[in-house]
């Protein structure tokens, strides 16, 4: 039998930087979908529909190499699933986009990370050690810092970000269900063919229209980008455990406030800044505190 790629002392960093690099590429997605609609006035249900087609075109080169293999699987219903809770979490997070500041939403999306260790713990059996319950829990206080849920600046608007969370947490509890069997050509593969149906059947009321052409290059940037993103996050989850992975997706948060703050000069207060170094130093501690634990096996004797 051959041996795995990445060995077990080099899948904490693999996975991290991946994770990383998905929410850097998801981080650009947010600010080109909320130019289209907060900016350009789009129909959310619209631009997904459209973000989501282009993503499955860019990837057709692809899956013309690989769908003889990337279709195959026995879990039909888990990817139908999976897609299901995807898709109506993109639903809930665009529409919040039209309506949310970017980096209120991203604090609020934040939220996602509780469910996921919950759920992994609960229905995949990981071991959710004591650091990681510190690293998720360190970071979500530093994004609730940034959001300031008891200020005058939180609306009923901002709960939809919240339930994307909870949707995006189902869904990714499923996808490392499925890395247990499937390969990351085959998640990416049935997410954007499945995504495509359900956001037409959502977008037909709008007739599927975008108004303006410097709305259409943005969402086309964005499909290509989802893409991308959705299979570095796949591959991510194949190479380590997802609770782990969670405080990484931490990082998304300065991601969006910096490029928030270039594309449309939203910043928010000090209390920002404050919530941001709790949740890079959360990501890293548990980063070292990981691979150090990797680590320790190889050095001891047979």
């Amino acid at each position: 039998m051959s041996q795995p790629s990445v060995s077990p002392r080099n899948s904490a960093f693999l996975g991290a930087a991946l994770m990383v690099s998905a929410g850097l590429l998801f981080a650009v997605v947010n600010i080109v979908i909320q130019s289209a609609t907060m900016r350009l006035g789009e129909v959310p249900a619209s631009v997904a529909f459209w973000q989501y087609l282009i993503a499955l075109i860019f990837a057709v080169p692809w899956v013309l190499r690989r769908i003889g293999t990337a279709l195959r699987t026995s879990q039909l219903p888990f990817h139908v699933l999976r897609v299901f809770f995807a898709a109506a979490g993109v639903q809930l997070w665009v529409w919040s986009l039209a309506d949310v500041p970017i980096w209120q939403a991203i604090a609020l999306i934040m939220t996602s990370p509780f469910f996921v260790v919950i759920g992994a713990r609960l229905f995949l059996g990981e071991q959710v050690s004591h650091q990681r319950w510190l690293a998720v829990t360190v970071g979500f206080i530093g994004g609730m810092i940034i959001l300031a849920p008891w200020s005058d600046a939180f609306t009923v608007a901002a709960l939809l970000p919240v339930g994307a969370a909870l949707l995006w947490a189902l869904s990714s509890l499923v996808t490392k269900h499925l890395t247990r069997t499937e390969q990351p050509d085959s998640l990416t593969l049935y997410l954007l063919l499945l995504l495509a149906p359900i956001n037409a059947v959502l977008a037909a009321g709008s007739g599927y229209a975008i108004t303006t052409t410097t709305a259409i290059w943005l969402i086309a940037i964005a499909g290509v980008l989802t893409a991308t993103a959705q299979y570095a996050l796949a591959k991510a989850y194949a190479v380590a455990d997802a609770a782990y992975l969670q405080p990484f997706d931490h990082l998304k948060l300065p991601f969006n406030v910096v490029l928030g703050w270039l594309a449309f000069g939203f910043l928010p207060d000090g209390n920002m800044w404050i919530g941001s170094a709790l949740i890079i130093v959360s990501s890293f501690y548990l980063l070292n505190n990981e691979a150090r634990l990797e680590a320790r096996p190889a050095r001891s004797p047979s």
